[in-house]
């Protein structure tokens, strides 16, 4: 999800690092290695519950709204 996957073009992958940085102003709780462990929006918003000890509800808000626009 944030271009730690193999076989993507260069342009994808820096697109992809800037929305891990983007991610990690937006939960600074979450470290590079746990954005590496991330592949699909429910698990980044699993991961902010379990971290932060907000709803699963509000979690997931969180992920939706922080996506609106972004390209994966």
């Amino acid at each position: 999800m944030f271009g730690f996957e193999s076989g993507k073009d260069a342009a994808t992958v820096a697109r992809q690092k800037g929305y891990m940085r983007d991610a990690q102003a937006a939960w600074p709780f979450l470290t590079i290695y746990d954005f590496a462990t991330v592949t699909t929006p429910v698990e980044l918003s699993d991961m902010i519950q379990a971290r932060s000890s907000t709803s699963a509800e509000d979690a997931t808000r969180q992920v939706q709204a922080w996506m609106q626009e972004k390209h994966f």
